[in-house]
């Protein structure tokens, strides 16, 4: 998901014109990663480290939607922090051995009218990304429940996953997203909504 506001760096090298994108990035992740200690010490520290706004969703559901938003620089700064943090997390499960490391998972949540330009023409861009980074990347065939949206799976170490995900970006900013998006929300059903609309509007009755 991105937003190229006021990006029309004419004149401007593409690395300026770049860094004037406002880029919004969501990715789907476990609350507790980004909680760290009592009072998220961990996404206070991505957002005063990296200078881009960091939400997470509420929910009851363990999955939440991480939002990264700020000029590209912040939001791949952000991702890199995230990286690194779900490497030393998984480092931390180990036996203090390093035999290599770990490979870290992230997901990203992109409108499916995006994944077009990232899979390309019989695959050609995504095939392009993943050998020129090192990552494992996976488009899922099926909408995100109650949206329309897919998860985009990127895996490899820290260093391969950011290069990948700066390469996403650039796809999905080249090719926004066409029609309005219905943003996915973990853990709402169809059948949650309903109720809840039910329950609402029996209420009133004394």
């Amino acid at each position: 998901m991105a937003s190229p506001d006021g990006a029309s760096g004419v004149g401007g090298s593409p690395e300026e014109t770049e860094l004037s994108i406002t880029l919004t990035l969501r990715m789907l992740m476990h609350g507790k990663v980004m909680a760290g200690g009592s009072k998220g010490e961990t996404v206070k520290r991505i957002r005063e480290q990296s200078s881009a706004r960091i939400t997470i969703s509420e929910g009851s559901c363990p999955e939440r939607i991480t939002t990264i938003t700020g000029s590209t620089d912040a939001v791949f700064r952000a991702v890199s922090m995230i990286a690194f943090k779900l490497e030393e997390d998984l480092g931390a499960g180990g036996d203090g051995v390093s035999a290599g490391r770990a490979p870290v998972t992230l997901r990203l949540v992109i409108p499916a009218s995006q994944c077009g330009s990232l899979i390309g023409k019989a695959g050609a861009k995504i095939r392009e990304i993943r050998e020129s980074t090192g990552a494992q990347v996976q488009v899922a065939g099926d909408l995100l429940p109650n949206s329309t949206e897919r998860a985009v799976t990127v895996s490899g170490v820290p260093d391969t996953i950011i290069q990948c995900v700066r390469q996403i970006c650039a796809v999905i900013l080249e090719s926004p997203p066409k029609g309005a998006t219905i943003p996915y929300h973990p853990g709402l059903s169809l059948g949650t909504i309903l109720l809840s609309a039910n329950q609402v509007r029996a209420s009133p009755r004394a």
